[in-house]
């Protein structure tokens, strides 16, 4: 699944097409994707002008003049092809711009979506409502997480992937940052101290932050904009490494399950 970096990629890639320019044509090409297109996807956006595009948590967000945002997710395998050669059975929504650039969303599995929110609510609409801070900027600190995490007994690593506690954490940055912040991933969050707590958080937003200049990870379909594949894969100390030796110490990887996913870790570095 593309995951934060993947997403803020996309956007910064689609905002060298978008921002600012109008919408002409926009034609869907099926019914939907996880769930039916809007209604009055093509009304709403046809004529538009884009005033901006943004990103929370995994959702990438293209605002309008019209005081509607088109709200989209990537599911498993989406991913936004910019001026295809031609249209493939995978682009089922295609937006084509006054100044003839053509952008089609590609999503082969079907698990991705788009929605039509109003603006100015954003924040309400119910898969924003309950989010908590992003991983990058001043609003992830040692503190919230101190408090959000209180009296937990859950693993820190389930607890960080948790939406509510950070929005947009997926398994491998979370992997990632327990092992640079040296904390167990089996740790009942709860008792995760404040100084590891102080450790995990610049951790967090480094490894966010490199995820995202390094334009994401390799995984199964996932591509940019521009076709190119993301390289941070290249850069796992942990994830995916299961009996390879660790950068740090040398001793082999762990892997294990935990709520049904995969985890890496070190288990000399990590305590």
């Amino acid at each position: 699944m593309p995951e934060l970096p993947e997403v803020e990629t996309t956007v910064r890639g689609l905002a060298r097409y978008l921002d600012g320019a109008r919408l002409a044509r926009v034609t869907p090409r099926r019914e939907g994707l996880r769930r039916p297109f809007p209604a009055d996807l093509v009304q709403t956006l046809t004529g538009a002008s884009v005033t901006g595009l943004s990103r929370r948590a995994k959702y990438g967000l293209i605002h309008t003049d019209r005081g509607q945002s088109l709200v989209f997710h990537l599911g498993m395998s989406g991913r936004w092809r910019i001026e295809p050669k031609e249209l493939g059975k995978h682009d089922h929504l295609v937006l084509e711009t006054g100044s003839g650039h053509v952008l089609a969303l590609c999503d082969p599995r079907r698990f991705g979506s788009v929605d039509l929110v109003e603006t100015a609510r954003l924040g309400e609409w119910p898969a924003f409502a309950a989010l908590g801070p992003e991983p990058i900027g001043d609003a992830l600190t040692p503190a919230h997480l101190k408090a959000a995490l209180a009296g937990r007994s859950a693993a820190i690593k389930l607890m960080l992937l948790d939406q509510r506690i950070v929005a947009g954490l997926g398994n491998i940055y979370v992997c990632e940052a327990l092992f640079r912040a040296r904390i167990d991933p089996r740790k009942a969050a709860g008792q995760v101290s404040g100084p590891a707590l102080t450790r995990l958080v610049p951790q967090i937003k480094a490894v966010i932050a490199e995820a995202i200049e390094a334009g994401g990870s390799t995984l199964r379909d996932y591509a940019q904009v521009d076709g190119e594949l993301g390289y941070f894969s290249k850069q796992f100390e942990v994830y995916d490494r299961h009996g390879q030796g660790c950068t740090a110490c040398g001793a082999p990887i762990l892997r294990f399950a935990q709520g049904g996913r995969s985890t890496w870790h070190c288990g000399k570095c990590q305590k």
